[in-house]
């Protein structure tokens, strides 16, 4: 499925790849891209997941911002299950950060984030574009393996080897992953300097039918701490 809108940029500009969840995280790197002059490119995805209220948010930010194009590819990883965002698992509720911080969490899917990226690179391929954008952190989202500074850095390994633009471009196609290392406080605050309205964005693994975040499930109260620490108001519509 493609979403052709309006804006974009000069055919001087860089292109860029966008993973665009319609979450915090992607919805502040997005808005980081186009502030380094990037002509932005969003994806994503319709994967079974529970919280498919996450498109709607994606569709909204990525016509607000005005990006090049945004397409949504849809795949189904229920097929596989394993994880309480594509199986008939609960997701927690009301875990304390130390909590969080033990294993990986049963939230996590499968092979998601490499599955993500190996579709953007194949767009960027097609597109020209040497960047591709994701919103993984290390630091408040707890336990997962494909958020880690050392899995960008071997995918990015992997994308030169592995695409035309890689083996013969000029310039090595780079993973950007801008919010690595930042607390959710630093991501908010870096994107309210850049003028980034999160009132249309979730992060909610258990939304409700018309969309309200649960505010139980760890995104909920690590987004929560993040507007608190940061100093800004939140403005998601919670059920509690």
């Amino acid at each position: 499925m493609s979403n052709a809108l309006p804006g974009g940029g000069t055919k001087s500009q860089p292109k860029a790849v966008i993973l665009l969840s319609g979450g915090l995280d992607s919805t502040t790197i997005l808005s980081i891209a186009q502030a380094e002059g990037f002509e932005c490119y969003a994806l994503s995805f319709s994967y079974g997941q529970r919280q498919a209220v996450e498109l709607e948010s994606a569709y909204r930010v990525a016509k607000a911002m005005s990006v090049a194009q945004h397409k949504i590819a849809e795949i189904d990883l229920r097929m596989f299950g394993g994880s309480a965002l594509t199986a008939d698992i609960s997701v927690p509720k009301g875990r304390s950060s130390d909590t969080m911080g033990e294993g990986i969490p049963v939230t996590y899917v499968p092979a998601r984030n490499t599955i993500f990226l190996a579709y953007a690179l194949a767009w960027a391929d097609v597109i020209q574009s040497n960047h591709i954008f994701i919103g993984v952190n290390a630091l408040d989202y707890s336990g997962y393996p494909d958020c880690r500074p050392e899995y960008i850095e071997a995918f990015e390994g992997m994308a030169n080897l592995a695409t035309k633009m890689g083996v013969e471009g000029s310039q090595r196609i780079k993973i950007v992953a801008p919010l690595l290392h930042l607390s959710k406080a630093e991501i908010i605050q870096q994107g309210m300097l850049l003028g980034v309205d999160y009132t249309e964005t979730i992060s909610c693994y258990d939304p409700d039918h018309r969309g309200r975040a649960c505010g139980e499930c760890d995104a909920c109260i690590l987004r929560r701490k993040g507007f608190s620490d940061a100093g800004v108001p939140d403005p998601t519509a919670y059920v509690l």
